[in-house]
């Protein structure tokens, strides 16, 4: 046996990962004869669609927006509707809001009184049995009381018929409008809860109540409320800014672009650029929540904890403690800390990775509609959420109006029972249950279809994951198809063919759709799992001990590393896809095998590569992000002058943020992918060819020449 030979026994490496691929004259990169793969998860996945969509129409016929937007009234009208006879009175009034108090608020979510719309609120306290008294001197009492009574009511009823027949409040009170309701115009006078400069007042049946009562019976709906109550207030600061968010990400679109171009000619200079700009940013964000914390040091209010205020919807009072900002500070000097340590130990390398990039800024130059194609994701991930968002909505307002009993006393036996109104009067049930009412419950039905919609909720939801994790996929393939193509041009731009990028987006979509779906639906399987957990979480996290949130913890991380490590294999599998053209499974053997062959050089590459574009990323949101700040808190009036009155100027802020960094990854990925397919490629072309003449090797002599000296194992003997 010769010494360069090994036992039949003892598999080598390449055994155990496949074998290395061999060297194919007519080898000249993706392949052009292909054929359909994984056309079983192929028609599933048309399938879903379709049932998506057949699920969208049923939900557009059964369901309407308009019972999110409009408060409803006992009879299940909408206050402001146009075209009604409510047009004009657009606030929901509560008869007896101390009725709210009742367990039935949380039980129905609907308080137990009966509800009008009405066109303003009450401005001063009247019982009923006073306005008919001033009504014998004025008329003018009735008039104003009548606003807040049944179309129906009159002013000679006696109390007691005035209960039964439940056509007017029995009193009223100052109120002012909150979320298009009627609520209790508190103040507050020396450290004592008032409303009117009163703190107890008539109930109008002839009983004293002290305006705490009706502090408690307020808070009851308030709870119900307060998601919405916030929801309402970013709309108002979206619809006042929203031309300036769009003027802000347009800005990060034209950075993006800016250093995508530059990234060609100035690769090393601009890694530095990077890292200083994001440093800078970094440091002005610390800067900035210092002096935050130094300035709240003199208001007596900012010593208080989040402890003590409690959960508050009114998210700007965070922003009024020291312990915010004293947190954002300690958060922002970690990660100035971990990027300068990153910088310091990884400096080798980077140098690596910048050669990459230029690699990955003349594949780009050569097919420069690759970077017109985030765009393109762009337009299909918006489709894909806003249909996941109307289908949302028009499921969750579908139904029709349910009425149920309800008991102002609390003693009637069939309270909760469905009832019909127009008959209730007439019924067994309102002869049982004297001042009974049979008021507006909720939307629902009990048909199959209603019965099912927490369903296609679930499924509106899966698919939807599917649906974005698979527009990323083709996207992936697609650019590989393309950036391939340009690795295995032996005279570049000559041999490129024309159109790369349309070329492998239509090979992706003709062929690989299947194989698409399937790399995808396993990412979304995974991200259901754990949104399933997260929302177990939620529900049962008051009966928690310390062991099972430390197996949540646990799980949520393993999930993270599965999401993480499974996205990794799939782009290589996409890459090895476009190249070849097989079937999922295959594809990414290949692919894991490969890399795996070729272990050290992925070590020294990959990451690093992702790190310095992730120094991009970071440095377009944050300088947006600062202009953003400055501009919606009103420090930019040379240049322009920003929003006024917003409830919450971090709403803009975050969203052009976020939206910034959301912009500049899909630029930058276009970057990640092109650096990413070149270097599988370029071990594909290690293992293929030795560099000689007959044999020549497709990469650079720069990159080649970088990877010699960070693996000397790359030179051949």
């Amino acid at each position: 046996m010769n010494d360069t030979e090994k036992p039949a026994d003892t598999p080598s490496e390449e055994e155990d990962f496949g074998d290395p691929r061999t060297y194919d004259p007519d080898f000249k990169g993706p392949v052009a004869n292909r054929s359909c793969t994984d056309v079983l998860c192929c028609m599933i996945f048309l399938l879903c669609i379709i049932g998506y969509i057949v699920l969208g129409l049923v939900a557009w016929v059964h369901g309407d927006p308009r019972r999110a937007a409009y408060p409803t009234d006992s009879q299940g009208h909408f206050c402001g509707q146009k075209g009604t006879p409510n047009e004009n009175k657009t606030i929901l009034f509560y008869f007896n809001l101390l009725r709210c108090t009742s367990p039935s608020v949380l039980l129905n979510l609907q308080c137990p009184t009966t509800q009008i719309c009405v066109s303003k609120c009450p401005e001063k306290f009247l019982t009923y049995v006073e306005m008919q008294l001033l009504y014998t001197k004025d008329k003018s009492y009735w008039e104003d009381y009548r606003q807040f009574c049944k179309t129906t009511a009159k002013p000679v009823k006696s109390l007691t018929q005035l209960l039964l027949d439940d056509d007017c409040p029995t009193a009223i009170f100052p109120s002012k409008p909150f979320l298009q309701r009627c609520f209790p115009d508190f103040s507050t006078k020396n450290g004592t809860l008032t409303i009117g400069s009163k703190m107890v007042f008539q109930d109008g049946n002839g009983g004293t109540r002290s305006v705490v009562e009706l502090g408690i019976a307020a808070n009851g709906i308030n709870k119900l409320l307060d998601a919405k109550s916030l929801g309402l207030k970013v709309f108002e600061d979206y619809a006042r800014t929203w031309y300036w968010i769009l003027i802000g990400l347009t800005i990060a679109m034209v950075l993006s672009w800016i250093f995508l171009i530059l990234l060609r000619f100035i690769a090393g200079c601009l890694f530095w650029v990077f890292m200083i700009g994001v440093i800078g940013i970094i440091g002005y964000g610390i800067w900035h929540c210092y002096q935050q914390y130094t300035n709240l040091q003199e208001r007596p209010s900012s010593v208080l904890t989040i402890y003590d205020i409690g959960i508050q919807t009114n998210i700007s009072m965070y922003f009024e403690l020291q312990q915010t900002w004293f947190t954002f500070m300690i958060i922002l000097c970690i990660i100035e800390v971990i990027v300068i340590l990153m910088l310091i130990f990884l400096r080798n390398r980077i140098r690596v990775a910048i050669i990459l990039l230029k690699e990955g800024s003349k594949a780009i130059g050569y097919v420069p509609s690759t970077l017109v194609y985030p765009a393109l994701t762009f337009i299909l991930l918006s489709i894909c959420i806003c249909y996941w968002v109307v289908t949302a909505v028009f499921l969750a307002t579908s139904g029709v109006p349910v009425y149920k009993v309800i008991a102002p006393g609390g003693h009637c036996i069939h309270e909760n029972q469905t009832c019909d109104p127009e008959i209730f009067n007439t019924t067994e049930i309102a002869k049982a249950c004297p001042g009974a009412l049979c008021n507006f419950a909720f939307y629902g039905g009990k048909s199959l279809y209603h019965q099912y919609i927490p369903t296609f909720h679930v499924y509106n939801l899966f698919v939807f994951l599917w649906l974005i994790n698979f527009v990323t996929a083709l996207g992936q393939c697609a650019l590989a198809g393309a950036f391939a193509t340009y690795y295995w041009a032996m005279k570049k731009p000559d041999d490129i063919p024309r159109y790369p990028l349309f070329t492998a987006f239509g090979r992706a979509i003709r062929y690989h759709t299947g194989s698409l779906a399937f790399g995808s639906l396993i990412i979304a399987l995974i991200q259901m799992f754990k949104i399933v957990l997260e929302y177990l979480d939620h529900r049962l996290k008051r009966t928690q001990n310390t062991l099972s949130k430390f197996l949540q913890c646990c799980l949520r991380c393993c999930f993270w590393c599965l999401e993480n490590a499974i996205k990794f294999l799939n782009r290589n599998a996409y890459i090895m896809i476009a190249i070849y053209g097989r079937n999922f499974c295959r594809s990414a053997k290949d692919a894991f095998n490969l890399l795996m062959r070729n272990v050290l050089k992925v070590a020294v590459t990959d990451e690093v590569t992702y790190f310095v574009l992730f120094l991009g990323k970071l440095l377009v949101a944050g300088s947006i992000g600062v202009l953003a700040f400055l501009f919606f808190t009103q420090r930019l009036p040379v240049i322009a002058q920003g929003p006024a009155s917003l409830n919450y100027y971090w709403v803009p802020l975050l969203t052009v943020i976020f939206g910034s960094y959301l912009i500049a990854h899909g630029f930058f990925s276009v970057y990640a992918m092109c650096v990413e397919t070149i270097f599988i490629c370029f071990l594909e072309d290690l293992e293929r060819n030795d560099g000689s003449t007959a044999r020549p090797y497709y990469v650079s002599q720069p990159l080649l020449k970088i990877f010699q000296e960070e693996n000397p194992q790359t030179r051949k003997q």
